[in-house]
């Protein structure tokens, strides 16, 4: 993927995440989520908030939500497993919960510790009760981030979208 097709994506997002006036962003640092962290943190709309791990996300945004702020949180898919314990309070309290997730252990993964969660991942969210957008070529993503947020917040529901590998481009320990 070229720089140009990642900031396009990542200015979608940002427009998506706009149009449903998201005011609290939540993440992990990614470089898969580089370019959308960093235009969050320019805009005016909205405050980005580092995490130090992904299940804070899920209690920030759950209390966003109950003080009239929508919010997203942004993970790589080794992050799932951190989480699956504080799902249930989005399940049990009918919270909505976007989740932008970068994937890691599927195309020409690198490191064999990102295998695993990257293997299992979706099965694990669809598990906890949450609906899942894997996408898998740059120019969906604008549309799939449109189409989940929209029954996030519009529902309530908990649904991630699934950024491939295959779109970011493999990882190096250089990245």
């Amino acid at each position: 993927m070229s720089q140009a097709d990642f900031e396009k994506w990542s200015e979608e997002i940002l427009h998506v995440l706009a149009t449903h006036q998201v005011k609290q962003v939540a993440y992990v640092p990614d470089a898969g989520h580089i370019q959308l962290i960093n235009l969050c943190g320019e805009s005016k709309e909205m405050k980005s908030i580092p995490l130090t791990t992904e299940e804070e996300g899920i209690a920030l945004l759950g209390g966003a939500w109950l003080g009239g702020d929508r919010g997203v949180l942004l993970m790589q898919s080794s992050g799932v497993g951190n989480c699956l314990n504080m799902l249930s309070l989005t399940r049990v309290c009918q919270l909505p919960l976007l989740m932008l997730v970068t994937m890691r252990g599927e195309w020409r993964e690198f490191n064999p510790w990102q295998v695993p969660m990257g293997k299992n991942a979706e099965k694990l969210l669809i598990a906890a009760g949450v609906r899942t957008f894997p996408v898998d070529e740059g120019n969906q993503v604008g549309e799939t981030v449109e189409a989940a947020a929209g029954m996030v917040f519009e529902g309530p529901a908990a649904a991630a979208v699934l950024i491939s590998q295959r779109i970011l481009g493999a990882k190096t320990f250089e990245k």
